[in-house]
């Protein structure tokens, strides 16, 4: 398994676990509203829009938090300050970590985001310094349950795919952006279960570390998690299971 599929099994396997609905919800809702004041409210029209919700909808977040939402992108709220950002470091043993925000008070987050990556042995970097290292792609997680592995990877290379891999009764299928969609239906046009399905960032090389330095990468990455105006973190780290549980442990 690459490290980048290690990497999202473990954000979505922690998801799953994760008791803090709330600050999730919080996350999909700055998603859909940012969506929708760049693109507006129809999602057949507005890409972004329709991969915020149908994100949500994975996540169990209710409708009418949906719905707030997108009024709030539509002017129904104060939104106008909300901006999207971006910060670029290196976590312990020289991994490349990427921080997506939104927020309000870009000096706060700036702060926040410094003062986590030198607390948890990172250096945050200039913009550019790690951002070359990663493809946007769209990543689609599918239970094989007992179809053929075979056929699902044709399917999802015929609907547009550029890349299929296997693990553990998973197959992981990357595309374009722009195809995320179109395969995602096609998948789901043969009932098969769509575990995860999202627009993403994807490591070009990975980096190995050792188990003391991929405890610390781990901290940094759940610390960073923790800030409020933080949406998501990527990183390039290839770490392995025996590594992730004795941090979990």
């Amino acid at each position: 398994m690459s490290g980048h599929s290690k990497w999202s099994q473990i954000k979505r396997q922690k998801g799953i676990n994760d008791n803090k609905r709330g600050q999730a919800f919080t996350r999909l809702g700055r998603e859909i509203t940012i969506a929708v004041r760049e693109g507006g409210g129809d999602p057949t029209a507005n890409f972004r829009l329709r991969l915020a919700i149908q994100r949500a909808r994975d996540s169990n977040m209710p409708l009418d938090n949906i719905d707030r939402a997108v009024k709030r992108g539509l002017g129904g709220g104060d939104t106008g300050n909300l901006e999207e950002l971006t910060y670029e470091g290196y976590g312990p043993g020289g991994g490349a970590v990427l921080v997506e925000v939104m927020t309000d008070n870009k000096n706060r987050t700036a702060g926040e985001v410094r003062h986590v990556f030198s607390r948890c042995g990172g250096n945050l970097g200039e913009s550019g310094s790690v951002a070359w290292q990663f493809n946007d792609r769209g990543i689609i997680s599918v239970a094989l349950h007992d179809h053929d592995a075979d056929d699902i990877e044709l399917l999802a290379i015929d609907a547009g795919a550029v890349d299929v891999s296997r693990s553990d009764g998973e197959l992981e299928v990357q595309t374009e952006p722009s195809n995320l969609d179109a395969v995602r239906v096609a998948l789901e046009d043969r009932m098969l279960d769509i575990l995860n399905a999202e627009r993403t960032l994807v490591a070009s090389t990975t980096v190995a570390l050792d188990r003391q330095q991929a405890a610390q990468m781990l901290k940094l990455v759940d610390k960073l998690e923790e800030l409020d105006d933080v949406q998501r973190v990527y990183s390039n780290v290839d770490i392995s299971d025996e590594d992730m549980e004795a941090y979990e442990g």
